[in-house]
């Protein structure tokens, strides 16, 4: 199943043009938009088959706002649905919240050209947003919420059994950041969850790419994006605080972000201080030698810079 969703069987470019050709240029553009197209799907694929997100049979509600994120989400999405071992469905569900000057007719338009079922869910939570919450306050928790059960009731009449969000690579960085910063907590967003209610399973596609690449390929693409009046207007959102300082470092110190996300994916408990997670009351000793033992009178050891398996770019600095 895995080689199938992860093979990247996108058409390759016509043969390589002379240099000397004036079209050349367009032959690099072409074969780098190539080679993005193929990452993408390779790595949709990955993650869908890493955390087992669509099984056969699945009716998957993709959630399109209108941003590059869920644009590209479904499309990618449309992508290997044609080349997947197993049979799915797939419809588009955008959420119209009355929000002024909100083009009513762009998502309609685009999904019917793009011949995919959909279903346009018509709630005016924006009237409930700016009411309640006080002028230049952040209205993000509210609306999260109030979309969120608007979308589970959506996807019970609808009968689909998983909700597809666009959230990538980054935003789980940052969700990570933002929770150890100001709610005191090691917690991310995870690419597979259920759901508040515990009625549905919620998946993210995108857990594995990175927002450059979203950004690359939407433009490519020509998207038909929708800007957010509520959340995008806000410029001083702690999560867009943090998406800079994350961009400070990439820029400083290219292969941080790699090394970060991995790290989501390899934590050790005895290591931290959670004793809800291991337990360390009934900690006895065994006289076995253990991986997972500590290393209390050494110096953390890295890999030098270079070794295989080290992300790009990172370097290490011994003090």
């Amino acid at each position: 199943m895995s080689a199938v969703w992860t093979t990247d069987e996108v058409a390759a470019p016509s043969s390589p043009l002379s240099t000397a050709s004036p079209a050349a240029p367009d032959f690099k553009i072409e074969r780098e938009t190539h080679k993005l197209e193929k990452r993408l799907c390779r790595e949709m694929g990955k993650a869908i088959v890493d955390y087992n997100m669509v099984e056969e049979g699945d009716k998957v509600m993709v959630c399109v706002s209108g941003g590059k994120d869920s644009y590209a989400m479904l499309d990618i999405l449309l992508k290997l649905k044609a080349r997947a071992p197993i049979h799915f469905d797939i419809i588009a569900v955008n959420l119209d919240q009355k929000q002024p000057g909100f083009p009513a007719d762009v998502l309609p338009t685009y999904l019917t050209a793009l011949g995919v079922p959909f279903h346009i869910e018509n709630q005016d939570t924006y009237s409930i947003v700016k009411r309640v919450i006080p002028e230049g306050k952040t209205t993000c928790g509210l609306c999260s919420r109030l979309r969120r059960g608007i979308l589970y009731r959506v996807a019970d009449e609808l009968g689909a059994t998983k909700i597809a969000l666009g959230h990538h690579r980054d935003d789980m960085l940052q969700t990570f950041f933002l929770n150890m910063f100001f709610g005191g907590k090691l917690k991310g967003m995870p690419p597979k969850l259920v759901s508040d209610d515990g009625r549905h399973i919620v998946i993210r596609p995108l857990a594995y790419v990175a927002e450059k690449d979203l950004t690359r390929w939407a433009t490519h693409k020509q998207f038909p994006i929708i800007p957010c009046t509520l959340c995008g207007s806000q410029e001083n959102l702690q999560r867009k605080q943090i998406a800079q300082m994350l961009q400070e470092w990439e820029k400083k110190h290219p292969g941080r972000i790699e090394s970060m996300f991995s790290a989501l994916q390899n934590v050790v408990p005895s290591h931290l201080m959670d004793r809800s997670r291991y337990d360390f009351e009934g900690l006895q000793t065994t006289g076995v030698p253990s991986d997972d033992g500590d290393q209390a009178f050494d110096a953390p050891s890295f890999p030098p810079a270079g070794l295989p398996g080290l992300p790009g770019g990172l370097q290490v600095v011994h003090l």
